[in-house]
């Protein structure tokens, strides 16, 4: 089964490709170390316990959480429609083994759109997942078969709730039981996250950023923003950061960036093993690897 769980990972990276290439996007080589990355706190979902570094002549450099600084960078040298087919390595809590969707090593595809708001991005994602379930199961109706599985017809658009009313609902765990609930994928918006996910300037408290969930209980795909571009709101929001631990000195090179002056974005990153488990139904997210980076368990080759 490991096998088909491949094949369909390469069907979906070939769609992913010709989707971003027909509507403009320019493809660029992702970075594997750099000065800085992701913070990926305060987030309350996050649970990575460490972040790997390395010295190269005399230089720290730790490896890539997610590429997010480097999009706005990339936007802010000229270009504007970008994706990165981005490995990602996250040292996550032994703990997320059990929740079926977290891996320490993954890929996403990244993608930053420059002056674009939540809803470009949005009606995007919606027309990049309409197309690709039925072309994987018109394709791989064999694969998806031996799986037991048929995937839904998709409609957009995708329902939208925040998760103010989430957690007034169903509490701090509302993720997977609103995602058992529902046999559609849907939108939550206004996580309270990381400084560079936009804070909307008239609603202090409320933030223009979104997560794709998919239903039946397979949880989270994607992660995106409109992101602070003003260097004196980035700044204000990394010095709420540093009072919940936060290091803001290892953020230097990009607010020195910032303050010569960033490009207004929206963008996210579909995490690929998320989406080809939902696909096929898989229990848990490394049965769609073939060399499987689940936390704790150990690595096997």
């Amino acid at each position: 089964m490991k096998l088909d769980a491949v094949k369909i990972t390469d069907a979906v990276l070939g769609y992913s490709h010709d989707f971003f290439r027909k509507r403009g996007f320019i493809e660029l080589v992702p970075v594997m170390l750099s000065v800085t990355t992701d913070p990926l706190g305060p987030d309350p979902g996050s649970s990575v316990i460490k972040t790997p570094e390395i010295e190269y002549l005399g230089q720290r450099l730790v490896t890539m959480q997610s590429m997010i600084l480097h999009k706005q960078i990339a936007l802010k040298k000229g270009l504007e429609r970008i994706v990165i087919f981005s490995p990602n390595i996250r040292l996550e809590n032994p703990k997320r083994r059990e929740t079926g969707k977290h891996l320490f090593e993954f890929m996403q595809i990244d993608f930053e759109i420059a002056h674009a708001r939540m809803g470009d991005v949005m009606d995007l994602v919606e027309d990049y997942i309409m197309g690709l379930v039925p072309f994987i199961s018109e394709y791989y109706g064999d694969i998806l078969r031996k799986y037991g599985r048929t995937l839904p017809k998709i409609e957009k658009p995708f329902p939208v709730f925040t998760v103010k009313e989430l957690e007034e609902q169903y509490g701090k765990d509302w993720e997977i039981e609103k995602s058992k609930e529902m046999k559609q994928p849907f939108w939550v918006i206004s996580h309270k996250r990381e400084f560079y996910d936009k804070e909307d300037p008239e609603r202090p408290g409320t933030y223009l950023n979104y997560d794709l969930i998919y239903p039946e209980g397979f949880g989270e795909g994607l992660s995106g923003a409109e992101r602070e571009w003003d260097y004196e709101r980035i700044l204000k929001r990394l010095e709420r950061d540093a009072q919940e631990g936060l290091d803001i000195e290892k953020y230097k090179p990009y607010l020195e960036l910032a303050k010569e002056g960033l490009v207004p974005s929206a963008g996210g990153g579909i995490g690929v093993e998320r989406l080809v488990r939902w696909l096929i139904g898989a229990k848990h997210v490394g049965d769609v690897q073939l060399f499987e980076r689940i936390p704790g368990k150990p690595v096997e080759f």
